[in-house]
């Protein structure tokens, strides 16, 4: 039981990590791609 506790602590971390990561890089994407759809409507 105490090896299934070590190996859910080990991988969640990581996967906590990955899943704020691509959070933000999404929020950052969706503002890239505001910003480029208003430079081809005033251009």
């Amino acid at each position: 039981m105490e090896q299934w506790f070590a190996i859910i602590q080990e991988v969640s971390f990581p996967i906590f990590i990955s899943f704020y990561l691509l959070y933000r890089i999404e929020t950052k994407l969706d503002a890239i791609h505001s910003a480029l759809i208003s430079l081809k409507s005033s251009g």
